[in-house]
């Protein structure tokens, strides 16, 4: 069973104000080693990545206004990561969170990593110890990410969270050589303004069995939040490589996340679910040509109403009939930045829409990114894929 721990941040964000959100859609190139998986390209990763970076550290525009940076998972190259984390400190705003997925390393190394930020990581930490003296386990492979929070005084720190649930190609008969299973996710409280969130990779977010359920266990704890604290789960975001984004075990969850079918949950009904998934040209080397990477999505409570959209770049549906509102995007590379809504429910009377997309940048020629027109934005219809909903 995993075991969520409080981090407290120094994270002011604006009083009585949304906060807003850079989802970066890229493809992943992936290669299958003796090992496990890693980036095929890591100098032209590590180049897009350092590009989108860079982007959000000029603060053109509303850029200046980003609050969370998401990454899909297994984006970054581990070696690249120092740089990164460099590039964060230095450039970036104060109160500004970067979530970004990092290729499979060893449970060795990523103890190291856990070392090197023992102050942030004490409870992954110890889990990771107490596995290493238990087994023979040092060169199982982890899928990791990396959750980088520029504090208000500028600050940096370095948050490491480890996959629970693999996928089938992270699976192997041959038990040293399996996905390790991280058993630490952290919960986020900012002060002094009063929002938590968390961040997931892919399958975490349905990992279920007769006995446990991650999912189950943030609803528990988000609840437990809420009538201590009359506070909750402002934000979940998911980061994912995932051929099938809209496989009906997510819409499972999400039916069961928002639905109270079970059990009341005023913890996680005003949460926000942003999932961030690669781009629709993404290869991690399986040959699927049923895979349909992309369609990256914002999904609320059906309390928010969203207006009806339906364009080339996203559109607004019920994922078939679920008690939300999702606002889904497409598969081509892009970035894309809007605002969250405030935690409470609109008033029923008013015309304002609770989430607004500010703009979405495709990629230059060269190498950078250009901001798209509104007439590009709607040109066109977005693709239809199974498992896509009725519009609002």
């Amino acid at each position: 069973m995993v075991r969520i721990v409080e981090k407290d941040i120094n994270v002011a964000f604006p009083q009585g104000h949304h906060q807003h959100c850079l989802i970066c859609q890229l493809p992943n190139r992936l290669r299958r080693t003796d090992f496990a998986y890693k980036v095929a390209d890591p100098e032209a990763k590590w180049s897009q990545v350092r590009s989108i970076l860079e982007l959000v550290a000029a603060g053109k525009g509303n850029l200046k206004k980003l609050h969370f940076l998401l990454f899909p998972e297994s984006t970054l190259p581990a070696a690249c990561v120092p740089e990164a984390l460099a590039l964060i400190e230095e450039q970036f705003l104060p109160n500004t969170v970067t979530v970004f997925g990092v290729e499979h390393i060893r449970l060795g190394e990523y103890r190291q990593w856990l070392e090197t930020y023992r102050e942030d990581n004490a409870e992954a930490l110890a889990s990771v110890a107490e596995d290493l003296e238990a087994g023979d386990v040092d060169q199982a492979p982890v899928n990791w990410c990396v959750i980088a929070v520029k504090e208000n005084d500028g600050r940096l720190r370095v948050f490491l969270e480890a996959k629970s649930h693999p996928f089938v190609g992270e699976e192997n008969l041959d038990a040293l050589h399996d996905l390790y299973r991280g058993k630490v996710f952290p919960l986020f409280r900012c002060h002094p303004t009063c929002f938590n969130f968390m961040a997931l990779i892919c399958l975490d977010y349905v990992y279920r069995d007769l006995y446990q359920s991650n999912i189950g266990v943030i609803i528990e704890k988000a609840d437990q939040l809420f009538f201590e604290t009359r506070q909750r789960l402002d934000l979940l975001a998911v980061i994912e490589c995932n051929p099938k984004p809209e496989h009906p075990a997510f819409r499972d969850v999400v039916n069961g996340f928002y639905g109270e079918y079970l059990g009341y949950t005023p913890g996680v009904r005003d949460a926000t679910t942003v999932f961030c998934n690669t781009a629709g040209d993404t290869d991690y080397g399986a040959g699927d040509q049923k895979a349909t990477f992309g369609h990256s999505s914002v999904i609320l409570h059906k309390s928010h109403k969203l207006e009806r959209v339906r364009l080339a770049e996203f559109a607004t549906d019920d994922f078939d009939g679920l008690p939300v509102c999702r606002l889904r995007f497409g598969r081509e590379t892009r970035l894309y930045f809007f605002n969250l809504p405030l935690f409470h429910e609109l008033d029923p009377r008013t015309t304002r829409a609770p989430l607004k997309i500010h703009s979405i940048f495709r990629p230059s020629r060269d190498s950078g990114w250009v901001r798209m027109s509104g007439e590009e934005m709607v040109r066109g219809v977005i693709d239809e894929v199974e498992g896509e909903g009725k519009i609002l």
